[in-house]
């Protein structure tokens, strides 16, 4: 069970993921809101010929533009390492109440200048209202768009796996038995690597780029879709060793662990690969896993 201060997951947080929960999210508000209107004495919506359209349809376009803006937000944080759950509920919980409070505005300031006439008005009545079917309108489709996302990247997340579990009609030589494999959504191989020639994986939003060296001894890299969440999991007992969000790195290939002013770097034996930082989160972790080493 996923704790509230854990990360939150970057599978939800990528442009198409984000894209689709809006468009879901503006569909699913727009119907339950007009189903709603009969059973509200609060409500003032109209899609038809009337003196509340406009107000209708400006306040519509405002609560879009609030959870599009905030959703473009999102996914400029999305590399941020303390970005935890309780963070992601707080900063819907903060939208949903926004837009209750706009509604409310648009009530009462309404009322008064004789546009939206409704009986027994009193704010917080109209605002307690309001947030109950904000709730219900954001908090349904965000919470269904995250479980489909979830189940989507569980599906097409690339399985890493021992090289002894691919089925084959030849045998496997001993020195082939550790490498790193890679398989596709469908189960395909599509990459395998020895562990000498691995410099380290690099991530790039949903997806990784492997470092490697080819047999004549060129840098080379692969791209793939996967976490490189999976990756450290997959690999915990292994000499990948996370070091930063973005890197992960073999520690076989660091020629050099140096402590500069903005932290710890590593260099790894080719020259034509960038020097990689040691981020704090994973500072303490990597300089025990090099202690081990010596």
């Amino acid at each position: 069970m996923p704790s509230l201060r854990d990360q939150f997951p970057r599978a939800l947080l990528g442009k198409h993921q984000l894209v689709t929960t809006v468009t879901f999210t503006a569909f699913f508000s727009l119907v339950f809101l007009l189903v709603s209107i009969p059973f509200s004495h609060n409500a003032w919506f109209n899609l038809g010929r009337s003196e509340a359209f406009w107000f209708t349809v400006v306040f519509y376009a405002i609560a879009l533009a609030i959870v599009s803006f905030s959703k473009v937000v999102l996914y400029m944080l999305r590399g941020a390492e303390n970005f935890t759950i309780l963070h992601y509920v707080l900063w819907n919980i903060a939208e949903i109440v926004l837009i209750a409070l706009i509604y409310s505005f648009f009530t009462i300031e309404g009322d008064n200048f004789g546009i939206i006439r409704l009986e027994n008005m009193r704010f917080w009545r109209v605002f307690a209202s309001a947030l109950v079917y904000a709730s219900i309108s954001l908090g349904i489709p965000y919470v269904l768009a995250a479980q489909y996302f979830l189940i989507e990247d569980k599906d097409n997340t690339i399985r890493l796996m021992s090289y002894e579990s691919v089925v084959s009609d030849a045998p496997i030589p001993p020195s082939e038995e550790k490498r790193i494999t890679l398989f596709d959504n469908s189960g395909a191989l599509k990459f395998v690597i020895s562990p000498d020639n691995l410099f380290f994986i690099e991530s790039d939003d949903n997806y990784i780029q492997v470092w490697y060296s080819d047999s004549l001894g060129e840098m080379k890299k692969y791209m793939l879709r996967c976490r490189l969440k999976t990756v450290e999991e997959s690999f915990a007992d292994s000499d990948l060793v996370r070091c930063h969000r973005k890197y992960i790195i073999n520690i076989r290939k660091v020629r050099l662990l140096s402590s500069q002013r903005e932290g710890y770097f590593i260099e790894l034996e080719s020259d034509s690969t960038p020097r990689i930082p040691v981020s704090k989160t994973y500072e303490q972790a990597v300089l025990a896993r090099f202690n081990s080493r010596v």
